[in-house]
């Protein structure tokens, strides 16, 4: 390339490197002029470009994008800007506070959504924004409030966080008093859109509600109150409807008898009208607040002549399908009381029955959903004894399964409804677990719901009706079931329907492993809510009771998700607890039909040590069942045998963790009544023995180590053989160790224990015995001349020769001659 034609380019490319400098591309600007000095270092041009750049410097490259994207009106300088802000860039103090002063004053402005995001991001990341947006609230709270609600969602709700950030005022006065005046404009905004339509203003005031209740809700009038109501409508969108409904929850919960009687005045008096409309405003504050104060919406549904008179007036306004849905809405949500459910019965089926014949769109599975909910008692199967109504019941499935087809999300959740209440019905499980397409598309309604979405919980409790086995229970509680049967006439009830039994609901589980639920569950697991991983808990919990099934569960991912899932619930409710404990169970079975390391490798992600925490929670009794009858032992049995599993592996950390955090609880265990679990712990301390710290727990001389000792020998001595193999299996081991021999001696029956080992008739047993004697007779040390003199008055000599000579066991042959042959050196 000639001279001429290089400094052409560095001239072309300098030029281009000041005016995109200018416009507020930096980054592009300097990597222009980089290569136009690289090109004619020397050129006038360029170096006048540079001169130009660095007088440019001093201007921070947000201001200039903020500048540019309101005085030129650049979308592309704003959303450069939203970039800077959304990487956490540091943003000095000044050119935050001009930024924000910039941006907020703007009015003419394209894209609001871009303001909105530039003024939410300044604030966010600068604590010198959010103090000045602060004093400009305090210095003047409607003005500063109007022009930063206006621009957008994310602005309004920068407000909230400001005003409830201590941090961002120099005194609680004032943040107090700007709490009060914000919290006021945003009431004002509710009334002046008599519906906030985007949620914006109602969800300030229920951010500031639930934060500072006790000092704001005495803002609230019956107005107001009524605004927030009428927001519950059901054609409100979700987020409108859900910040109503928090609104409503803490009002009701602070405002006591006050706020109840602004309830009961608002509902009646809007049915009162009768107007269209207003029907539609009064149901769905009712379908809102029977969840939020179930006793006072019971109250208000019961209301003499209210049901009798509901239905003339929906037959009035049948053509209005709105009003049709607000009311469905209601009879719905009402179905929660019994009494209710009994009243929707009693007046309403005729209405219903034509709803579901004659309704459109979501109507008529709606109608089907109320219908099963009132026709079907929520107990038991058992407890339905009209032969007609449990037939209009069944009837109803087909029609919820093929609602399982629809697109529409609402009739997708009639349908998840309507068979979770139906699906208590034992042959309605029948029905639906051998409808492979419709368990498909029930999975398939799982893994692609949205975050939130109702359909979630109502899918997982239908799961988990069809996968639920019948309680074990205890002798004493049988008979208190057939006394109770008797008092009440009805001794059917104490033998359990054939389809009720383990088999049925084993079968009915592969179903289900085999549609892929433990892959759905896995997919939506990390938008769970509380009450929907303990449903999960509970049916993963029910799975992964059947031994042939766990293989196929940790496979699909079942493993991880209960110990993920069991490490995050962090609550400490009856519920969490139940939850956690369920998740940790389900954990353990699996960990007893695979081999550990295969799902959690020992130097993989999460490691094999992170599961030892959960499955050691269970060792001890559950709180719950502290004042509940007899403790269920299954859980711990279940953890021992998956610690077994877990102290086999090559590694020992697993060991050592369930030692240290354990030993304790496990002498305990060992000492059990149960036979099982006192057979289950033993087999623990004899996996202990591969680890050199089990071996220390029992050898290392110290009181606590010579405790041990002689419970294990108590254990070789026991009834059951499984027992005492594990215990002579631990017992072979430890008397390779000088300190474990001179503990076993030390005991009154230490040895007369272990020789009894070598004559036992299990032929396992009767080798671990002779490993034992073996390893003593060996010891040649003189400290272990008082063991073989004890030997040698049981007559151990005769007793192994006679081994020698009758066992057809080569290996045992061999050592009782060993054992021979030392004893006589």
């Amino acid at each position: 390339m000639s001279n001429k034609t290089t400094d052409e380019r560095a001239v072309n490319l300098a030029a281009r490197a000041v005016e995109l400098v200018a416009s507020g591309r930096v980054e592009d600007g300097s990597r222009a002029l980089r290569e136009a000095a690289s090109l004619a270092p020397e050129n006038p041009t360029v170096k006048a470009a540079f001169l130009k750049i660095r007088s440019d410097d001093s201007i921070h490259a947000l201001r200039k994008l903020c500048g540019k994207f309101v005085l030129e009106q650049d979308e592309e300088a704003g959303r450069e800007a939203l970039d800077y802000l959304d990487r956490s860039a540091q943003v000095p103090g000044n050119v935050a506070t001009e930024c924000l002063d910039l941006v907020i004053k703007a009015r003419k402005i394209k894209s609001k959504e871009i303001q909105d995001g530039i003024v939410a991001g300044l604030l966010r990341e600068s604590v010198v924004a959010k103090s000045a947006l602060a004093k400009l609230l305090l210095e003047g709270s409607t003005e500063a409030f109007e022009q930063v609600y206006d621009i957008g969602d994310k602005s309004a709700n920068s407000i909230v966080e400001i005003v409830l950030q201590p941090s961002a005022w120099s005194k609680q006065s004032d943040r107090e008093k700007v709490e009060a005046n914000v919290f006021q404009l945003f009431l004002a905004k509710l009334l002046a859109v008599g519906h906030d339509d985007d949620g914006r203003a109602l969800k300030g005031i229920a951010r500031l509600l639930a934060t500072d209740a006790g000092r704001l809700h005495p803002f609230i009038d019956e107005e107001i109150f009524g605004a927030i109501l009428c927001s519950l409508d059901y054609r409100q969108p979700t987020e409108v409807r859900s910040q109503a409904t928090l609104a409503t929850a803490k009002y009701l919960e602070l405002s006591g008898e006050k706020g109840q009687t602004y309830l009961v005045r608002f509902i009646p008096s809007h049915i009162t009208k009768g107007h269209g409309e207003d029907l539609v405003l009064a149901f769905s504050a009712a379908a809102a607040i029977f969840p939020l104060v179930p006793a006072l919406a019971t109250t208000l549904f019961l209301t003499e002549g209210f049901l009798p008179s509901l239905i003339p007036l929906l037959d009035k306004k049948i053509k209005s399908e709105k009003v049709e849905q607000a009311a469905l809405n209601m009879l719905s949500a009402a179905c929660l009381d019994s009494n209710c459910r009994a009243a929707i019965k009693k007046h309403c089926l005729p209405w219903l029955r034509l709803v579901m014949e004659k309704g459109r769109q979501d109507r008529p599975g709606l109608a089907a959903v109320i219908l099963t909910k009132v026709l079907y008692p929520t107990v038991s199967a058992n407890d339905i004894n009209n032969t007609q109504e449990k037939t209009e019941v069944n009837s109803l499935v087909p029609m919820f399964t093929k609602l399982m087809a629809d697109p529409r999300e609402a009739n997708k959740q009639s349908s998840i409804e309507g068979l979770a209440y139906a699906s208590l019905q034992p042959t309605v499980k029948e029905e639906l677990i051998g409808d492979r397409e419709f368990l498909d598309r029930l999975m398939d309604s799982l893994r692609n719901s949205r975050p939130g979405a109702t359909i979630i919980f109502g899918a997982l409790t239908l799961i988990d009706h069809l996968t639920k086995y019948l309680p074990v229970l205890s002798e004493e509680q049988k008979k208190m079931n057939q006394l109770k049967a008797y008092a009440s006439a009805s001794k059917s009830n104490t033998k359990p329907d054939p389809l009720e039994e383990d088999a049925a609901v084993s079968r009915r589980c592969k179903a289900i492993v085999d549609a892929g639920v433990v892959t759905a569950f896995v997919a939506i697991s990390d938008h769970l809510s509380p009450a929907s991983t303990a449903v999960v808990a509970s049916i993963m919990l029910s799975l992964t009771r059947n031994s042939a099934l766990r293989g196929t569960i940790a496979q699909q991912g079942g493993a991880r998700l209960l110990l993920m899932k069991c490490t995050a619930i962090a609550g400490t409710s009856d519920v969490d607890k139940q939850a956690r404990r369920a998740m940790a169970h389900g954990l353990a079975r699996i960990l007893i039909s695979i081999d550990p390391t295969l799902v959690f490798p020992t130097a993989g992600s999460p490691p094999l040590t992170s599961v030892t925490r959960p499955i050691l929670s269970l060792l001890t009794q559950n709180e719950a069942e502290s004042s509940e009858g007899p403790r269920d032992l299954l859980p711990t049995f279940e953890a021992l045998l998956a610690l077994t599993n877990l102290a086999s592996a090559p590694s020992d950390e697993a060991t050592v963790v369930i030692i240290r955090q354990t030993i304790s609880i496990i002498e305990d265990l060992l000492l059990s009544n149960n036979a099982m679990i006192q057979r289950a712990a033993t087999e623990l301390v004899c996996n202990f023995m591969t680890s050199a710290a089990g071996v220390e727990i029992f050898a290392d001389e110290s009181k606590a180590a010579g405790r041990r000792l002689h419970i294990l020998l108590a254990l070789a001595d026991v009834e059951d053989s499984a027992t005492r193999k594990a215990a002579g299996g631990a017992l072979a081991t430890l008397t390779c160790y000088e300190g474990a021999v001179k503990g076993i001696v030390a005991k009154e029956r230490g040895l007369e224990i272990l020789l009894g080992l070598c004559t036992d008739e299990n032929h396992e047993i009767m080798h671990r015995g002779l490993v034992c004697i073996n390893n003593i007779a060996q010891m040649q040390e003189p400290a272990f001349e008082q063991a073989r003199k004890k030997l040698d008055d049981m007559d151990a000599i005769g007793i192994v020769q006679d081994i020698a000579n009758n066992s057809t066991n080569k290996v045992m042959k061999t050592i009782a001659a060993d054992i021979v042959g030392a004893l006589r050196a």
